[in-house]
C-alpha cells in the first residue's frame, strides 16, 4: 500500500533531470492504481514536466497514467515527448478518451497530437468533436506539413472596424471562449477579409468611443496558411514579432500564430539540420527501436560505403609506389583526414547559411573567396606543421614538401568543395544539409590521396 500522507519528493535534481525517486513514486501509484495518490504527484506539474516524466515511465505504464488521471490530465504534455513516445500512448488509449482531452486543447496542439495518427484512427477521434470543432480541426490538417497552417491556433479575436474601444473591451470581458492568450485583436469585414490588427497595448490606451479602425495597423505583416513554417520562423526573427495573422488564398482571417510556435519550428529546423549533417533522418527519436534507427541510418551508410570505394580505388592507382616507401602509406590517410575535417567545418557553416537564407546569390562570390582564403592560410599553416612532423618522422629528404604542398591542395579542395557542392544542391532543390556530407568527404579524401601521391611520384621519381 502506497501511504498517502508521504511527501511529495523533488521533481528535478541540480541538472534538471526527473529524479528517479519521483518517477519511482509515480510508477509505483501506477501499478497500484492510486489515483489519489496520482494526482497529488502529477496533477500540478507543468506539462512539460509530465512530458519529461512519461519518457521515463516505462512504455506500459504511459497510458495507464493518463487513464488514471482521466479529466486530470493535461494532453498539452503529449506535444513535449517524442514522436513516438506519443504515438505509442494514443495507440494505446481508447478513441473517445483522447477525443476527450483534444477538445481540452488549443487548436495547434490539438492538431500536433492527431497529425501523427493514422488516417483511420484520426478520423475516428475527429467524429467524437462535435463539429465546430471537427471541421476547424480538419481544415487545419488538410494544409501541408511544416506550413504555417498546421501551426496556427484557429483561436483569435476579430472585430469589425466599426467596433469602438469600449466595445472591444467589453467584448472580451463578457465572452467566455476567448484564446487562453493573446495579444492582439483583428480587425475584419463581414466576409472575413482580413484588415489590421490593433495590439492589446495600443487599445488599453485608448478612449473607449474610439472606433476600432482608427487604431489599427492596416500594414500589418501576415502570413499564408501554406507558407513553409521556417519562412514564417525567419518573419518573425526579422520583424520581431510577437503574433502574426494566418490568411487564406482569399486574404481572409483563418488563424494566428505566435512567438512560441515560432521557437518550436526554430528549434526542430535546428536539430533536423544538425541530424542530416549527420546523415541521420529528421525524424529519428532517443526512443525509437534499435531496428528504427538501424534502418533508418543504413541508406546512407551506404551511399558512405560507396565513396569510400570510390577513394580507396586511388590508393590503387599509386600500389606500386606505395610498396616501394612505406612512408607514403603511413602519411596519405593524415592529409586525406585534414581535408575532410577541414570540409566538415565549410560544409556546417555554408549549409547553416543556406538555411538561414545569409547566403544567397549575392554575396555567393564574396564567401566562395573568403573560404578560399582560409584554407589557403590553414593549409600553409598545416603544411609546415606536417612537414617538419613528417621529415624528423622518416628522416627522408623531400617529404616534407611532398605533404605539404599535398596539404596545401586538400585544404584548399575542402574549402571548394564545402561551400561549392552545398551551393549547386540547393540550387538543385536538394537539401544540402541531407545530402553534402558524403559528396564533400569523398572530395578531400580523392584529392588528399590523388595530390599526395602524385606529388610524391614525380618529386621522387618513382617507377
Amino acid at each position: 500500500m502506497l501511504d498517502l500522507n508521504t511527501s511529495v519528493p523533488a521533481l528535478r535534481d541540480e541538472a534538471g533531470a526527473i529524479r528517479a525517486e519521483f518517477v519511482e513514486r509515480v510508477a509505483a501509484a501506477i501499478d497500484a492504481g492510486a489515483v489519489d495518490t496520482l494526482r497529488a504527484l502529477v496533477g500540478e506539474l507543468h506539462e512539460a514536466d509530465v512530458g519529461a516524466l512519461l519518457e521515463a515511465l516505462e512504455p506500459e505504464q504511459r497510458p495507464r497514467l493518463v487513464e488514471l488521471l482521466g479529466l486530470h490530465f493535461d494532453f498539452t504534455a503529449l506535444t513535449e515527448v517524442d514522436d513516438t513516445v506519443r504515438e505509442e500512448i494514443l495507440e494505446e488509449l481508447p478513441a473517445h478518451t483522447v477525443a476527450q482531452g483534444v477538445r481540452e486543447l488549443e487548436s495547434d496542439d490539438a492538431v500536433a497530437i492527431l497529425e501523427g495518427l493514422a488516417q483511420e484512427e484520426r478520423a475516428e477521434i475527429l467524429e467524437q468533436l462535435p463539429a465546430p470543432e471537427r471541421v476547424a480541426l480538419a481544415r487545419s490538417l488538410e494544409y501541408p506539413e511544416e506550413s504555417a497552417g498546421r501551426r496556427m491556433q484557429t483561436e483569435f479575436i476579430a472585430v469589425s472596424p466599426a467596433w469602438t474601444v469600449g466595445q472591444a473591451i467589453d467584448y472580451m470581458r463578457e465572452t467566455v471562449e476567448l484564446p487562453e492568450r493573446f495579444y492582439e485583436l483583428y480587425v475584419v469585414d463581414d466576409n472575413q477579409h482580413f484588415l489590421g490588427a490593433v495590439p492589446l497595448d495600443r487599445l488599453l490606451r485608448a478612449k473607449r468611443p474610439v472606433p476600432v479602425s482608427e487604431l489599427m495597423e492596416g500594414e500589418r505583416r501576415r502570413v499564408r496558411a501554406t507558407e513553409d513554417q521556417e519562412e514564417v520562423a525567419r518573419l518573425f526573427q526579422r520583424y520581431d514579432l510577437v503574433a502574426a495573422p494566418v490568411v487564406d488564398g482569399n486574404d481572409r482571417l483563418v488563424g494566428v500564430i505566435t512567438f512560441d510556435d515560432v521557437a518550436d519550428v526554430i528549434e526542430e529546423e535546428a536539430e533536423e539540420d544538425i541530424k542530416a549533417l549527420g546523415g541521420v533522418t529528421h525524424d529519428e527519436e532517443l526512443s525509437d527501436s534499435v531496428w528504427t534507427i538501424a534502418r533508418g541510418r543504413f541508406n546512407w551508410l551506404l551511399v558512405n560505403l560507396a565513396t569510400a570505394f570510390l577513394a580507396s580505388s586511388v590508393l590503387g592507382l599509386f600500389e606500386g609506389q606505395l610498396q616501394k616507401m612505406v612512408a607514403l602509406a603511413v602519411l596519405a590517410p593524415i592529409v586525406a583526414s585534414q581535408g575532410g575535417n577541414a570540409t566538415t567545418q565549410t560544409m556546417t557553416v555554408a549549409v547553416r547559411a543556406l538555411a538561414t537564407r545569409d547566403l544567397t546569390d549575392a554575396n555567393a562570390w564574396r564567401v566562395i573567396l573568403r573560404e578560399l582564403a582560409v584554407g589557403l592560410l590553414n593549409g600553409t599553416a598545416f603544411a609546415i606543421i606536417t612537414g617538419v612532423v613528417a621529415y624528423a618522422w622518416f628522416k627522408v629528404p623531400g617529404l616534407a614538401l611532398v605533404i605539404g604542398l599535398a596539404m596545401i591542395c586538400n585544404l584548399l579542395a575542402a574549402a571548394l568543395g564545402g561551400i561549392l557542392i552545398p551551393l549547386a544542391l540547393n540550387r538543385l532543390k536538394i537539401d544540402p544539409a541531407v545530402a553534402s556530407s558524403p559528396f564533400v568527404t569523398t572530395v578531400t579524401d580523392v584529392v588528399g590521396f590523388f595530390s599526395f601521391l602524385s606529388i610524391a611520384t614525380l618529386w621522387f621519381g618513382l617507377r
